[in-house]
């Protein structure tokens, strides 16, 4: 097991908060993240089976799927209930660091970083984990990397009619001027990626051919707003299929990336 160096209002907020195992599938906008998320890691994926690393893979939403996809994955996660939780999807999981992981060099032919990327605030740290993930990845094998994009707690905050508060205005004001949310309120400590900003980190690790697409898209938050603001489900709607369909859509659209609230970024080792 590798020592692991975890802000501790991250530990206490997955560890006592939340129950991150319920995010992607009691919304509609979780619901519409698993499935956009599903929908192009299958894209880019060998075919089964083949070796996959989960990087943060929390409680092991994204292992199961792949389990059952017939995928041999493996979870690193800070977090010790996740660890727990992560074991019983049928994938080996254990306590690690992104930065400091245990796999030897070239073992997997998958390595996805789907949550530390949010909670690495200094590039440095960042940098670190991105090139454990090329160590550990061989050669022509698939990353997949998910930031947070800055602009999403705009949306979200607008979406749950928050904004017309004082003090709301100046948490997201200072989330959209310096990119990092300083954990003392709701949301834990993170940082949050333009799209571009995410490219070049990924390109600099060492994967010049990556690329980045807007996991929920364009029209997430109307899907967060309608939940929040009739207390009814529209995880089976309409109104879901509309908004999926509006994600797919705006793939050919850079300039739609601002929009979405999670990002995907896409690449392979070079032989």
């Amino acid at each position: 097991m590798t020592s692991v160096e975890v802000t501790p209002e991250i530990v206490r907020f997955y560890s006592e908060t939340v129950d991150e195992a319920d995010r992607l599938i009691s919304t509609a906008d979780g619901r519409l993240e698993m499935v956009r998320t599903q929908e192009l890691l299958r894209r880019h994926l060998p075919s089964p089976p083949a070796r996959v690393l989960d990087v943060g893979g929390g409680p092991g939403a994204h292992a199961r799927w792949l389990v059952e996809d017939g995928y041999d994955v493996h979870v690193v996660d800070p977090i010790t209930r996740h660890v727990e939780q992560a074991a019983a999807t049928g994938a080996t999981a254990e306590l690690g660091d992104a930065r400091r992981l245990t796999a030897d060099d070239g073992a997997y032919d998958v390595v996805l970083v789907l949550g530390p990327m949010y909670h690495l605030r200094q590039r440095a740290d960042r940098d670190r984990a991105l090139a454990e993930a090329r160590r550990v990845l061989r050669p022509g094998g698939f990353l997949a990397v998910a930031g947070i994009n800055r602009y999403a707690s705009l949306f979200e905050h607008a979406a749950y009619a928050h904004l017309h508060k004082e003090s709301m205005r100046e948490s997201i004001g200072t989330i959209l001027a310096t990119q990092i949310h300083d954990g003392k309120q709701a949301f834990t400590t993170a940082y949050f990626h333009t799209g571009e900003q995410l490219r070049e980190e990924v390109a600099a690790a060492g994967f010049p051919d990556a690329s980045v697409f807007g996991i929920e898209g364009p029209a997430w938050s109307l899907l967060a707003a309608a939940e929040r603001n009739t207390g009814q489900s529209f995880r089976e709607s309409s109104l879901f299929e509309s908004v999926l369909s509006a994600a797919r859509m705006a793939e050919p659209y850079p300039e739609l990336l601002a929009a979405s609230s999670h990002l995907l970024a896409v690449a392979r080792r070079p032989v």
